[in-house]
């Protein structure tokens, strides 16, 4: 009897323990190891803290909280771009034990109302404006609306100055009383994940659950209080508070803020200016950055390593990352909120083909496996399945939706991702679509990532995502939206199809080809594949 093939099953060793301690003993252990390196400077405003000031500053919010009566467990909103203020209340809702909410900023009334009565939010920080939106006026509107919400605090304004004054009424003790009484496993944040269909779900993670996540990253990219690291990417989501945040204060790094929200030239000077030795940023962040007209000015040597994540990266942009942004260990990270968020990642040694064909291995202390989606089985090695993970980073559950919860963790405590996956001999795991993205064109399975992946070798085209379109013959056929680099003719559908004969199979040529300026992207810069369906129908006039 032959042997069975072998799992699509991987579980990361590690020569370093988890973490066990919370967010907020763990920035006080590390102030006390570096009291005088860099923790936080935000660039728009000038203003910079070391470890010994920037610990110092999160206990004064922290006291003043205390002061208003904040109990652990109180949910405390945050509604913000960018900002030192969003990572000082990040620490200090930490150091006393209240769940902190993160809220989109790209949220309007309608939605600000849902997730602030959903949480159960008592008090609420926010910024004044950004951009279009008057924070400011949208809370006005819902306040009367939700009566939890005792409590609303602006950043830059009187309330925000009173609420840190408020702390010198406090007994210092009284902090110290509270961090005693808490303990990793309580829950810590809120992120409301963008759902593609009703209301956004609101995952919880605990001290454990991020902070280790964190950690762990910042472990495989070498993290040291040497190490600068520009955010661009919104504290809001994961890929800023814990990628960001939490892997620089748990390795003693600094965290450097360009700009409230993404800014490609206003990140280069960043880096240029602080002498970054990382960088953030989604694949259409990078690729906006190396497309500004002076962006070889920039002195970008001082870059050694970074982190892409949130969509899959184009092997032609990874190769100018590598080669023109000095980035030589730039990793490739894979996750979801509810995984807080990093579930696979390339380790530094990684060659290009890996950083860009695989999402790379398990990160240490995690477990995932790729099943068949029907019935749930190990499938093995090689063959396509849905990415499943467990471990201290699958979350605790939807904030007050035990019913959402059990549909996407088992009884086993497996995390089931929605993600269509392989993982090969070594390890290594390939994303190959959502389960929801995957294209059947006339019974055959299509995954529009390797379409994609073949288009970006086209010469006229910058950015391309392929999609389904409802067809009567075949059920559904192919589309590909395109960004054209500038100055190139228009694109037609002929020309992709001509491109693409002899080299993929007939059934994967894109029927139809939209030219476009930009994608529809959520404010965290993924694809919104949803919205493109409806749109391509509504042009296509529902054939």
């Amino acid at each position: 009897m032959s042997a069975p093939a072998q799992p699509s099953y991987a579980s990361g060793t590690s020569d370093s323990p988890l973490l066990g301690d919370t967010i907020g003993d763990n920035l006080v252990r590390t102030a006390a190891s570096f009291p005088d390196r860099e923790a936080l400077v935000d660039v728009p405003s000038g203003r910079r803290w070391t470890y010994a000031e920037f610990d110092r500053d999160v206990d004064a919010l922290a006291l003043g909280l205390l002061a208003r009566g904040v109990a652990a467990g109180d949910r405390i909103g945050i509604w913000s771009p960018n900002g030192a203020e969003w990572t000082l209340l990040q620490y200090a809702t930490a150091k006393i034990g209240a769940i902190l909410v993160n809220v989109n900023p790209a949220y309007r009334s309608h939605e600000l109302a849902y997730v602030v009565k959903q949480s159960g939010m008592r008090m609420l920080v926010s910024a004044v404006r950004h951009k279009t939106s008057d924070y400011r006026s949208m809370v006005d509107q819902v306040r009367g609306d939700c009566p939890d919400l005792t409590d609303v605090v602006y950043i830059g304004e009187p309330s925000w100055d009173e609420l840190v004054a408020a702390g010198s009424t406090v007994d210092r003790q009284q902090l110290t009383d509270r961090m005693v009484t808490l303990t990793a496993d309580d829950p810590i944040n809120i992120q409301y994940t963008s759902g593609t269909t009703g209301f956004p779900k609101g995952a919880t993670l605990s001290h454990h659950n991020i902070l280790n996540n964190g950690y762990f990253v910042g472990e495989l990219v070498g993290y040291s209080e040497q190490d600068r690291i520009c955010l661009p990417v919104p504290f809001y989501h994961c890929f800023g508070m814990v990628m960001g945040n939490l892997a620089a204060t748990s390795h003693g790094s600094c965290m450097v803020i360009p700009a409230p929200s993404f800014e490609p030239a206003a990140t280069l000077k960043a880096v240029q200016d602080e002498r970054c030795t990382s960088l953030y940023g989604v694949p259409t962040m990078f690729i906006a950055e190396m497309g500004l007209a002076d962006f070889s000015s920039y002195d970008v040597s001082a870059l050694r390593t970074g982190i892409m994540a949130g969509s899959p990266c184009p092997v032609e942009v990874m190769k100018r990352v590598v080669a023109e942004m000095n980035m030589d260990e730039v990793a490739i990270c894979y996750g979801m909120t509810e995984t807080s968020p990093v579930s696979t990642m390339t380790r530094v040694d990684d060659d290009l083909a890996r950083r860009t064909e695989t999402v790379g291995r398990v990160m240490p202390h995690i477990e995932v496996k790729v099943v068949d989606p029907v019935n749930g089985r190990t499938l093995p090695r090689g063959e396509p399945g849905e990415l499943c993970t467990r471990g201290t980073s699958v979350m605790l559950g939807y904030w007050g939706q035990p019913d959402k919860t059990a549909e996407v963790i088992d009884a086993a405590r497996w995390m089931h991702t929605g993600d269509l996956a392989t993982m090969d001999d070594e390890g290594y795991v390939s994303i190959v679509g959502r389960i929801k993205d995957m294209v059947i064109r006339g019974g055959e399975n299509v995954y529009p990532r390797e379409i994609e992946e073949f288009l970006y070798t086209h010469p006229a085209i910058a950015d391309v995502q392929v999609i389904g379109v409802p067809d009567e013959k075949y059920g559904e056929e192919l589309m590909a939206w395109v960004i054209l680099k500038p100055g190139q003719d228009p694109l037609t559908a002929d020309d992709v199809r001509e491109f693409c004969t002899g080299r993929l199979a007939h059934y994967k040529i894109p029927r139809y080809v939209h030219v476009v300026e930009e994608f529809p992207m959520t404010v965290t810069g993924k694809i919104r594949k949803v919205e493109m369906r409806e749109r391509a129908t509504e042009l296509l006039g529902g054939s």
